[in-house]
């Protein structure tokens, strides 16, 4: 989980945004199950809404001004080498998770 943390701030995301703990608890259950990747909105999400008390539409919107923020005010050149293409627009909400589950999961 540490790991997870400092790689979310080294790309600008603010601990104060809800979207960095969704974020957080999202990439620890894609590294627990792999399935969660394949299923972010119908699956991940109502996980993670649950867990946290909200709604899936909440953790969508709140997960996607994290991005919003990363690209715009944060670290774009680190997302751009950890995705190991070039990232010609902010990505989905998808692909940054899965961007970040693949940097994490070859990291060890």
């Amino acid at each position: 989980m540490q790991k997870i943390r400092i790689l979310l701030l080294k790309l600008g995301v603010r601990s104060t945004l809800k979207g960095f703990h969704f974020l957080l608890y999202a990439l620890q259950l894609c590294l627990s199950s792999e399935e969660y990747l394949l299923s972010v909105y119908k699956t991940l999400y109502v996980d993670i809404a649950e867990h946290f008390g909200t709604s899936r539409d909440n953790v969508e919107h709140c997960i996607r001004t994290a991005i919003t923020n990363c690209w715009y005010k944060g670290n774009r050149e680190l997302l751009i080498k950890i995705a190991g293409y070039k990232l010609k627009q902010k990505p989905a909400n998808g692909e940054f998770i899965d961007i970040l589950y693949n940097y994490l999961s070859q990291a060890g």
